[in-house]
């Protein structure tokens, strides 16, 4: 499932479409697509994991799951979900959940929730992580309400940059731990945008799917953990388990 980084990539990939008019319209979408013909694509934004594409007064949100794709000028050998072509150009996705939605994004997003956003805000995430206290730190990087547009390989590299064991509970970190994996979710998100644009992420992940920690140099832990089930990467020396709940 791409994550924040990765769709503000996508959305800057589109922003030649942006002020463009939708020529022709299909795909296999349940969306009424025949009204996107002759609409005018007046902004392209993202949310978190959501691609969103705004025409007046109403805006297609597009989210690609874990397996959806898309094609710029170009296509595949199957149905698309949704096709879009203009003047000069085309838009294609595939394998993804598509809907089409009246209104103003503005009037529904939070912006400031967005680890990608310029509108973040840190205080925010931490009072939200105040109302969490029962909850594993595995589990709270993936809340989209707290840390939209982070996923999996965020969440395993965060906790390796803060040396905190993923089973930990949100109560049991000091409040410097609290600050610091709220800085790291936004500083490491960037710097997934950063590699993910020169084509080198993988080689920069410390300890998501990697056989050895990098600072111990002993063998990693790989398992699924939390509630959220997802695959969790951890050392077991060097990222301390905080695990005493506090009232």
């Amino acid at each position: 499932m791409p994550e924040g980084p990765s769709i503000v990539i996508l959305k800057e990939e589109l922003d030649a479409f942006k002020g463009k008019k939708v020529l022709e319209a299909n795909g296999n979408s349940k969306i009424d697509i025949q009204s996107l013909i002759n609409k005018k694509i007046t902004d392209i934004k993202s949310w978190g994991k959501h691609l969103l594409i705004c025409f007046d007064n109403m805006y297609l949100r597009i989210h690609l799951l874990m397996f959806g794709s898309y094609r710029i000028n170009e296509k595949k050998d199957t149905t698309p979900r949704l096709s879009m072509k203009f003047k000069a150009g085309e838009i294609n996705f595939y394998n993804c959940s598509i809907k089409l939605i009246p209104g103003d994004p503005d009037d529904t997003y939070k912006w400031e929730t967005d680890v990608m956003s310029d509108q973040w805000n840190s205080k925010i995430a931490e009072k939200k992580l105040a109302t969490l206290k029962k909850v594993k730190v595995c589990d709270v990087l993936l809340n989209q309400e707290t840390f939209s547009g982070v996923g999996n390989i965020i969440k395993n590299e965060v906790l390796f940059r803060i040396k905190v064991h993923p089973e930990s509970y949100v109560s049991a970190l000091s409040p410097k731990k609290l600050k610091d994996l709220v800085k790291e979710a936004r500083e490491y998100s960037w710097d997934f945008y950063k590699w993910k644009k020169k084509f080198e992420l993988r080689k920069h992940w410390l300890i998501y799917r990697q056989k050895e920690c990098p600072r111990c140099k002993i063998k990693t832990i790989t398992e699924y953990m939390g509630k959220t089930n997802r695959l969790t990467c951890y050392c077991s020396n060097c990222q301390k388990l905080y695990s005493t709940i506090k009232k």
